[in-house]
């Protein structure tokens, strides 16, 4: 029997976390592409067949990633050095063509087997990778999360085949195609989170020959890989506070993996040294960050919060409050998963608002029937909802919803106090995103949004609205009030 053995590391939903942080032991420093590249380096020279892969969203996160708007990404990633890259959906907040330019800059490949030119039915990017090694060929290929298509779907010559049914089709298409005799391993570099790539490997026919699901967009932390369809589906949670390694035999004469042992790697000071040279480079983009954005905004009363963005948070309410204040709105929307920290305060500079909440998008102000807002909360406030792929909301201080589980439905909506009557008309404040996706995150439709009267631009950017509302409000106080209760 031929046997070769191979080391995968992998990462995915790093979202430009550059720097390490102060955690563990007293003196122990954690995450940050300078450990992460010299636990990779080490790696390389220990074992012989070394792999490093990133299935997705290496942009968008941090305030340097927004302010070179994921140049300094790439430049970064390019001293990483790895192998095979997939697209997650955050590589295309800068918009498609620029996408498209942090391509061309970037030292590896980047491959997806299902975003296409509509029009000529060509792929966007290359669909397929064959990497050669200990005289071994590794076929790569990805897929990405139907919501690309929500941040590109403006542009109408970009199109994809999403569910899970056509992604497969998409799979076996690069598998009938490149997969010979000569493909020893098939891996499939994913991003539509955890339950997806479990439903997508129960999809994909054996004759395929997909071996391993190397997943992303769910920030799922697992102790053990979960095996479907005899596919081995791993992912590393989110960060460069850990990296996936696996350790795999596989056997020449039947294309199989033969043995294996996966483990999540802690990146912690205590294994290695920071990479010298990839500091230095990444303290050069903080330096100049760091002086354009360190002046103090505000001081709150007291750290605020944002834990989870499936519940109501402090933080999550002090930016819906600001959203309704600049509107004059009866229920402003916040999109949970743009506020991107976990904490925040008490005092609050420039930097620390960006970090926070780096998209720069417009508010609008709709007018709804009582029915439709109900069928809003209905909607987003819904068990199936409230998972780690799921759209959910945070809402400003009128709000009282109550939601039961069990009964899978809303149980009462009141806004000051009152019941919502369906029949009156409400207002409401939506970031761009969201109205653009509305039919999909809030379910109702654009038609629906402008039925009863028009709408109105209240900002073209709602970092302006946190700067400005921040800046007039010190000593703010934010607490969980039962906004949205669950039982």
């Amino acid at each position: 029997m031929a046997t070769k053995k191979f080391t995968i590391l992998h990462s995915n939903d790093m979202h430009g976390d550059f720097l390490a942080e102060i955690g563990g032991k007293p003196g122990q420093t954690i995450g940050g592409l300078a450990l992460l590249s010299a636990y990779i380096n080490k790696v390389r020279t220990e074992e012989e067949n070394v792999l490093y892969v990133i299935s997705g969203d290496m942009v968008q996160g941090s305030l340097i990633d927004t302010e070179y708007k994921g140049i300094s990404t790439i430049e970064i990633m390019n001293f990483l050095a790895p192998d095979v890259v997939a697209l997650g959906n955050h590589e295309f907040d800068y918009g498609l063509p620029h996408l498209l330019f942090l391509e061309k800059m970037a030292n590896f490949p980047i491959v997806n087997a299902n975003l296409y030119v509509k029009n000529y039915h060509r792929r966007l990017m290359n669909p397929y990778k064959i990497i050669k090694k200990a005289g071994m060929d590794i076929l790569f290929t990805g897929i990405i999360t139907d919501k690309v298509i929500d941040s590109i779907s403006q542009d109408k010559l970009i199109g994809s085949f999403v569910s899970l049914e056509e992604a497969s089709s998409e799979v076996g298409k690069i598998c009938n195609a490149y997969k010979n005799d000569d493909i020893d391993l098939t891996i499939l570099l994913t991003h539509i989170g955890f339950d997806s790539d479990k439903q997508l490997a129960a999809l994909l026919k054996p004759e395929w020959g997909v071996d391993i699901i190397i997943g992303g967009h769910s920030h799922t932390v697992l102790e053990k890989p979960e095996i479907v369809n005899n596919i081995l589906i791993i992912q590393a949670g989110t960060s460069t506070n850990q990296v996936g390694r696996f350790d795999i035999i596989v056997d020449d004469d039947t294309n199989s993996i033969v043995e294996s042992k996966w483990q999540l790697i802690p990146i912690t000071s205590d294994i290695v040294a920071p990479d010298e040279a990839l500091l230095k480079f990444i303290e050069a983009f903080k330096t100049e960050v760091d002086t354009k954005y360190s002046a103090i905004l505000t001081k709150f009363s007291e750290k605020l919060t944002h834990p989870l963005r499936e519940i109501e948070t402090s933080l999550g309410n002090l930016f819906a409050d600001a959203f309704a204040d600049a509107a004059q709105c009866d229920v402003a929307f916040v999109g949970s998963g743009s506020i991107r920290i976990k904490e925040m305060g008490p005092v609050v500079t420039l930097n620390d608002l960006m970090s926070c909440f780096p998209y720069n998008d417009s508010l609008t102000r709709f007018t709804i029937t009582g029915l439709e807002l109900k069928n809003i909360f209905s909607h987003f406030m819904r068990v199936e909802n409230r998972n780690s792929e799921g759209e959910c909301y945070q809402v400003s201080s009128k709000v009282r919803a109550v939601y039961n589980d069990k009964a899978d439905k809303l149980e009462s909506l009141t806004i000051d106090n009152k019941p919502i009557d369906e029949q009156k008309n409400y207002t409401i404040c939506l970031q761009g995103y969201h109205a653009h996706n509305c039919q999909a995150y809030l379910n109702i439709s654009q038609s629906e949004l402008l039925a009863v009267a028009p709408s109105k631009v209240v900002s073209t950017s709602a970092q302006d609205i946190m700067i400005e509302y921040l800046r007039g409000h010190q000593n703010l106080i934010s607490k969980v009030e039962g906004r949205l209760n669950y039982h």
